[in-house]
């Protein structure tokens, strides 16, 4: 017993000694400790680093090697899934879009915004596994109201010293006179009108952050894709002896087929059936006949060609893009159809890829659909033509020798005059204009 008993007192005097030692810890021992604390958790944070994965910027296409940095979905700290995306690539072609390869914890971003990133190169770091749980608050960053026992008045007895007390009225007037006044009548009065103002200064329009007649000017860095919209059409102006002919057609006979059809083409096969695919099989047809057109030049030799990749120029917000459907030669209105709507709709969504876009032997373009009455448009090369559709307009024209109102639309052809003579431009004109004018022809042509 008197060996326990022993024991137990070497304890308690060890522990009084361990609290005593604490409480008269120097300054300089304190900041020992706390030194010693921030490298623990700076060696933690860089093993976590080194552990991290490093995510690279993706392949893009062969001949693309390089892109800008548009914008980050993601920032330090922030959990992703598998195959989330966590960046977007601009190219001078397509937009690129990063994800990433595993799920985790971003922990460290290696490049900014609108930075040129090459492929290949570290773009940042993710902590494989689970996110980590969001801290909760603890008593010491609550708020000092929140926190219990800050107040040494009761509860019961605790005031809310925000709240000014109530105005005592007045029974002495500041004459001495004695008469008693209408201080709490007047103070009310007086608060009313202090609202009203209040209310009517709120109500009031705010002044212009602008003068009238200002000359302010922004400017705006051009995008990849503009840049290279620009290059390729003025290295087509200056590569290409460019020439444009025009023709009148007579658009009554495909719109009475389109009318007739179209909502029975919708129920059946859901496509809306337009003029595009109309267009685009009088060109494959009026192609095989003059395939000079659908050449190209290449060195000091032309490429012929016994398949149609039609190219369709399409709108989209960062430019003019131009997606490719393969083998129009074999395809019905229907098909055709179908390929432009879901080319389109990749287009504005953002989501073509460069294979999508990558090659084509004959263009077709149509400005009709902004309203523009007739224009030159400009050879996509390495294509020796481009079609231009526009707007229809109701115009008089002689039928029969009778003056009668009818749907036109002028069309235009581009064509590279140094391959392709005055006679084979307008004849597939021409043909075109035919096929149009009279649908049924098209039917009767094999494929």
């Amino acid at each position: 017993m008197l060996s326990k008993r022993i024991v137990a007192v070497a304890r308690r005097r060890a522990l009084s000694a361990r609290i005593h030692s604490q409480n008269t810890a120097t300054p300089l021992s304190k900041a020992w400790n706390v030194v010693g604390t921030q490298l623990v958790r700076s060696q933690f944070h860089s093993s976590r680093l080194i552990q991290a994965e490093v995510v690279k910027v993706p392949q893009m296409a062969e001949s693309i090697s390089e892109g800008t940095l548009k914008s980050w979905s993601k920032k330090v700290g922030d959990a992703v899934e598998a195959d989330e995306e966590v960046a977007t690539i601009e190219t001078d072609k397509i937009d690129v879009t990063v994800n990433a390869p595993v799920s985790g914890t971003i922990v460290e971003l290696l490049a900014n915004e609108e930075d040129t990133v090459v492929v290949g190169q570290d773009l940042l770091k993710i902590e494989a596994g689970a996110a980590p749980p969001k801290p909760s608050e603890s008593p010491e960053e609550l708020p000092p109201s929140s926190k219990k026992g800050d107040s040494e008045e009761p509860v019961d007895q605790q005031v809310d010293k925000s709240t000014p007390p109530p105005p005592q009225p007045s029974t002495v007037d500041k004459q001495g006179g004695g008469a008693p006044s209408d201080g709490p009548k007047e103070g009310k009065k007086e608060l009313k009108e202090d609202a009203k103002t209040s209310a009517k200064r709120e109500e009031a329009p705010a002044a212009p952050s602008k003068p009238p007649g200002g000359r302010n000017e922004t400017r705006v860095k051009m995008s990849r894709m503009r840049l290279r919209i620009a290059e390729r059409l003025k290295e087509s102006q200056n590569a290409a002896a460019s020439l444009t002919t025009f023709n009148e057609i007579d658009m009554s006979a495909l719109m009475d087929m389109r009318k007739k059809y179209k909502d029975e083409v919708l129920k059946e096969h859901d496509v809306k059936l337009g003029f595009m695919s109309a267009f685009a099989r009088a060109c494959t047809l009026a192609l095989q006949e003059l395939p000079a057109v659908n050449a190209s030049i290449e060195g000091d030799e032309i490429v012929y060609r016994d398949f149609v990749d039609l190219s369709v120029a399409v709108a989209t917000p960062k430019g003019l893009v131009t997606p490719v459907v393969r083998n129009a030669e074999s395809m019905g209105f229907l098909q055709i159809e179908k390929e432009i709507a879901a080319m389109g709709k990749k287009a504005k969504d953002g989501k073509l890829s460069l294979e999508d876009m990558t090659g084509g032997t004959f263009t077709i373009s149509n400005g009709g659909v902004f309203g523009s009455l007739f224009g030159t448009p400009i050879i996509n090369l390495p294509q020796s033509a481009v079609l231009g559709m526009h707007t229809i307009k109701e115009r008089p024209v002689v039928v029969n020798g009778q003056i009668v109102i009818r749907p036109i639309m002028i069309v235009a052809l581009t064509y590279d005059h140094r391959l392709l003579d005055g006679r084979d431009a307008v004849t597939f004109l021409v043909k075109v204009k035919e096929y149009i004018e009279d649908p049924r022809k098209m039917l009767l042509a094999p494929f």
